[in-house]
């Protein structure tokens, strides 16, 4: 893919979101400031989200859907009535690092309590995720690679189609300790609000 047409994915994938966070804030009846204090983001953020003029990062959506306590997948993803996700074809969010990069599979009901993402952990670098709402738990499979999960203060060292199951409203963080890319497999459900 050339750098324009990794731009004009970008630019989509804004407009999208920006369009998402406008519906699901205006259907909820939150004000922009109601919104900047739900989320800890601030409302000239949300604002420039909401407008498209801002390609927010992996840990600016978690807080957004944190505080509306909805998946990411509803903010990331075009609704259609038959999905095929394929590698490298759909939206992706980079971490702030840009050591994570996430491309969720499919997006659920409108804001479903399921979430299908894939997973691509650069080679020697780390991906704390923090925490995510009350009830998230995450369900991740190597594919490819190995990857230690460090969850509150343990460390799980888990290789090629090994899986793991926690609570994601734990702090946590994912450690790639190898010279090749690690390929995860996400699953995560939420408790219904």
């Amino acid at each position: 893919m050339s750098d324009n047409d990794k731009l004009i994915e970008a630019e989509k994938l804004a407009k999208q979101v920006g369009a998402t966070l406008r519906t699901i804030r205006n259907e909820r009846g939150f004000s922009l400031q109601e919104l900047a204090d739900l989320t800890a983001v601030s409302k000239l953020t949300l604002g420039k989200i909401e407008r498209g003029e801002a390609n927010p990062s992996l840990t600016v959506i978690w807080k957004i859907a944190n505080g509306l306590a909805i998946p990411i997948s509803a903010l990331l993803n075009e609704k259609r009535e038959v999905l095929i996700s394929r590698k490298n074809e759909g939206n992706k969010v980079l971490s702030a690092n840009e050591a994570l990069t996430l491309e969720p599979m499919f997006n659920s009901s409108s804001y479903g309590l399921l979430e299908v993402h894939r997973a691509f952990l650069k080679p020697n670098s780390e991906y704390n995720a923090g925490a995510h709402q009350v009830g998230v738990i995450e369900y991740v499979t190597v594919m490819e690679g190995e990857v230690k999960i460090k969850v509150e203060n343990e460390i799980y060292h888990l290789y090629q189609y090994d899986s793991i199951q926690f609570n994601g409203d734990r702090v946590h963080a994912y450690i790639n300790p190898t010279l090749s890319e690690t390929v995860l497999h996400f699953v995560m459900t939420y408790t219904s609000t």
